[in-house]
């Protein structure tokens, strides 16, 4: 069983029936506008039939634009919300933390607002776990201050996988993902590769001595299709 694997085992009591966690987990783009964080996301969080709350903030819409629903794989609807204080988006988030309707609800928020703090952290946390519902906060510009968020992940873009059938073409996405901080799994630095062919993402231990290590297993979750 690989280490993410075992964090998502771990986490089973916190499981929505889609199979992703149901708490609030934290992304930190290495690059503010990268958006290796969304793709990350949309890759973990399963399958699910009920509708995605998106919530942005001004600058985060500013900077790293509305997100494309042609390109995020998922057949469920999106209800997005646009505000202007990052205070804004965590009373947006939770308020949809309340309906057990909803997938999942994704928050945007750029830079280290004081409205962020660890109390408002925990209180997703709370309403994520008490409805079962997963949540995920993408900080970007932003530095990993003190919170409650289970899992804290720092993503950036690879260059994608070659492509099986065209040389010239980009094949499936790769990221490198840190998990540097979780109440729940050893930390660790992985190379993720999401395998559209098998709608998966499998992770592959970092490179060691100029190859690439043994693989670390393929996580057992499926986007919604």
């Amino acid at each position: 069983m690989s280490t993410f694997e075992r964090l998502i085992s771990r986490a089973k009591p916190q499981m929505q029936a889609g199979g992703a966690q149901a708490t609030l987990s934290e992304v930190f783009p290495e690059t503010a506008c990268d958006a290796a964080a969304i793709g990350f996301v949309m890759s973990c969080l399963g399958p699910g039939h009920g509708p995605i709350l998106w919530v942005q903030d001004r600058l985060s819409l500013k900077e790293a634009g509305r997100p494309y629903m042609a390109g995020l794989g998922t057949d469920r609807p999106v209800i997005r919300v646009d505000v202007t204080r990052p205070v804004d988006v965590l009373v947006a988030m939770e308020d949809g933390l309340r309906c057990k309707g909803l997938s999942a609800v994704i928050g945007e928020v750029w830079g280290d607002p004081p409205a962020l703090s660890f109390t408002a952290t925990k209180r997703l946390v709370l309403r994520a776990e008490a409805g079962a519902v997963p949540c995920w906060l993408v900080r970007r510009a932003a530095s990993p201050d003190l919170s409650a968020a289970r899992d804290r992940w720092r993503v950036g873009s690879l260059s994608s996988a070659p492509h099986p059938d065209d040389a010239q073409a980009p094949g499936d996405p790769r990221w490198r993902v840190e998990l540097f901080r979780s109440r729940q799994s050893r930390p660790g630095v992985w190379e993720a590769i999401y395998d559209r062919s098998a709608d998966r993402v499998r992770l592959a231990a970092p490179l060691r001595d100029g190859s690439l290590a043994e693989d670390d297993g393929a996580v057992g979750q499926s986007r919604a299709r």
